[in-house]
């Protein structure tokens, strides 16, 4: 996101298979430029590039930006205890 006099402001990315799946990421806009509606801008960009595609999933981890998204459509998982993750560094023996 860049302000009027093209200095970089924000950043988000979207990562996606262009056919069923996105994950949106990095999402933040600098502090002396919160407050104007820009992360509503960019979260509203990325969902179109969704929409654009036809994907199936969209999803996103936040601590504290729960109400910005769910203007989006973005909602809680409805069975959690279905998704799986795994930390990066643990190797499995095999």
């Amino acid at each position: 996101m860049y302000d009027g006099d093209n200095t970089l402001v924000g950043f988000g990315r979207i990562i996606t298979d262009k056919a069923t799946f996105a994950y949106l990421a990095d999402v933040f806009i600098l502090d002396a430029h919160r407050g104007r509606g820009l992360s509503k801008k960019m979260v509203e960009a990325f969902c179109q590039i969704a929409d654009h595609f036809g994907l199936r999933r969209m999803m996103l981890a936040t601590q504290d930006a729960h109400e910005l998204y769910k203007q989006f459509g973005f909602e809680q998982l409805t069975n959690p205890e279905t998704i799986m993750n795994r930390k990066g560094g643990e190797l499995v023996d095999s």
